[in-house]
């Protein structure tokens, strides 16, 4: 009974006895890794960017190290999956922030290796919680085209944040139209229906994409909160 419970949780799928609290805790880790963890890279990257990028190697060693003990395996799998997303912030906003045509394709650096190993049922929790990242990063990316909030991206990587916020109130004046605040509206419910529809799931890969989708939501709220009292 007990190495069905081990294999069961470390494969990725819940087991009877304990599937609702371990699939709160990875939606919980996968919801952190998402919203806090940017809010220390942010200024790091500007700063020391490439202190962040080799931060990158400490967060590889460190899910290695607990993905081969049977105990801590899930949370190796996530830490292994975070890694892609603070290895192509660490590129994108250390070296390149100034075009935001690339942002995505840099986001997307650990694509193909995610897409390869979820075929092949491989690292599941930390490849969704990839893909479930990627995916918020999209849904934004899509809502600065959509609203013409592209030129304010760019001037804002052109200047010094004491100087920001005449940009900063003229991507708010932006957003709040009609036009922004519908789309703000379809792109929510957009990300709320994917998050939703995972966390209805069993298997934990699922809960951790379920956290990561959801969680854009508070990351971009928070972002547009303090852009509007700039």
């Amino acid at each position: 009974m007990l190495n069905n419970t081990l294999i069961s949780t470390t494969s990725g799928v819940a087991p009877e006895n304990s599937d609702s609290r371990q699939a709160w805790l990875i939606f919980a880790a996968a919801a952190f890794l998402i919203s806090v963890p940017v809010f220390v890279q942010a200024p790091l990257v500007r700063l020391l960017p490439w202190v962040s990028l080799m931060i990158t190697g400490f967060w590889v060693f460190l899910g290695v190290k607990l993905q081969n003990r049977p105990q801590t395996r899930i949370w190796g799998d996530l830490l292994l999956g975070f890694s892609w997303s603070w290895l192509a912030g660490s590129i994108y906003w250390g070296w390149l922030r100034w075009e935001p045509l690339i942002h995505l394709p840099v986001e997307a650096i650990g694509l193909p290796f995610a897409c390869w190993c979820i075929l092949r049922r491989k690292g599941l929790i930390g490849n969704l919680f990839y893909l479930g990242s990627l995916i918020g990063t999209a849904i934004t990316d899509l809502y600065f085209y959509i609203t013409g909030l592209i030129p304010h991206w760019r001037e804002l990587m052109q200047v010094e944040p004491a100087l920001a916020t005449p940009i900063f109130q003229n991507a708010i004046a932006e957003v709040q139209t009609a036009w922004g605040i519908s789309w703000a509206v379809v792109l929510v419910n957009l990300l709320l229906a994917m998050g939703l529809w995972a966390m209805q799931k069993m298997e934990l890969h699922w809960w951790a994409f379920g956290g990561a989708v959801l969680s854009t939501i508070l990351v971009d709220s928070l972002f547009w909160v303090a852009a509007s009292i700039a």
